[in-house]
């Protein structure tokens, strides 16, 4: 489930549609119920309530309008060294090296 301050994808009838991070999670008076409040990362910075079961906030399709919603926690990758190229690596010289003079050859 998102937490205050993850970052959640949201998803708008199975298309990616922004970002919003969790500014709080409230609950309602309904069981199972809670107000989220999001910040739209977008411009102009923009912060909603939507009320959502639980369920819905760890990521299960809703509805909203009858419009198919759905939120997606968001998982900040794995610090790897750079990927290196493939094929476009330099080649090692050897110790013998062989040279070739222009001069002399005819």
């Amino acid at each position: 489930m998102a937490r205050k301050n993850d970052i959640v994808l949201i998803y708008f009838e199975d298309n990616p549609v922004g970002f919003a991070r969790v500014e709080d999670i409230l609950p309602d008076h309904k069981k199972d119920w809670y107000h989220i409040k999001l910040l739209m990362l977008q411009i102009p910075l923009q912060t909603v309530t939507w009320i959502l079961k639980d369920i819905y906030i760890e990521g299960t399709e809703f509805t909203m309008n009858g419009n198919r919603m759905r939120l997606e926690k968001v998982v900040a990758p794995e610090e790897n060294d750079p990927p290196k190229p493939e094929g476009n690596e330099p080649k090692k010289q050897s110790d013998k090296a062989n040279v070739i003079s222009l001069h002399n050859r005819k």
